[in-house]
């Protein structure tokens, strides 16, 4: 078989093998589309698919960055009464011909009341070189603590007031391996890569405990009565500092 026949066979193979792989792209999201519905069900919560506003509802990151910005396999339901969702988000960042683009497991919880904006982040290479130059890290009395979180928060009595030493020791525990941020009416988790079904109960949990930590004279200050005010309507807080 000559140089010429082998590149006729190896485009043909190539043809027939697009629209093979296509269809397993097809295929495997279709389960995986089942398995969302399935799982929605099993725990009465509700398959949304998308709503586009939560893509432009938060400004600290993953959010208010990038194009191209998208929300996916959205579910909702409620977790020890109040309401929460779980969803994927993705954005894409340009540098010259290149694009990049970046995939994160969301899952929020509604507050009670609209907070000022508390985000803490693992420690590791990133939160180190943002110390290095000159990021914000707020300290606290736990050096463990220290080591293990990088502390935002646009108002610094509000971060102390809320991360006491009880809420503290619950946050070193070794199920906390994701970002926590509190923004206006919710707080949020979020780790890179698509929806972990298997991950949203322990986030849920982690998210639950800080509220229930937040000082019921904190809420006052902040205009709710935990024991006899409604909620307000939610809405986003605003930009942390760097």
């Amino acid at each position: 078989m000559g140089g010429a026949d082998v590149d006729s066979a190896v485009t043909v193979l190539i043809f027939l093998a697009i629209p093979v792989f296509i269809g397993l792209a097809i295929w495997s999201q279709y389960r995986r589309h089942q398995r969302l519905l399935a799982w929605a069900a099993s725990v009465g919560w509700t398959y949304v698919g998308t709503d586009p506003s939560l893509a432009d509802r938060w400004h600290s990151q993953p959010f208010g960055v990038g194009h191209g910005r998208r929300v996916s396999e959205l579910m909702t339901g409620r977790f020890e009464g109040r309401s929460v969702m779980s969803f994927g988000y993705r954005y894409s960042t340009s540098s010259g011909k290149s694009e990049s683009t970046y995939t994160f497991h969301v899952v929020s919880m509604a507050l009670p009341a609209y907070l000022p904006n508390l985000e803490l982040t693992p420690e590791g290479l990133g939160a180190r070189i943002a110390r290095t130059f000159g990021g914000q890290d707020i300290q606290f009395e736990s050096e463990d603590f220290n080591r293990a979180w990088r502390v935002r928060a646009g108002d610094i009595k509000f971060a102390h007031d809320v991360l006491h030493p009880r809420l503290m020791e619950r946050l070193l525990r070794g199920d906390v391996g994701f970002s926590v941020r509190i923004e206006g009416t919710d707080i949020l988790s979020w780790t890179a890569g698509s929806p972990r079904l298997d991950d949203i109960a322990g986030r849920m949990r982690v998210m639950h405990a800080v509220i229930d930590a937040i000082p019921r004279y904190v809420w006052l200050d902040h205009g709710y009565d935990p024991g006899t005010s409604p909620p307000p309507i939610g809405r986003a807080g605003n930009m942390l500092p760097t």
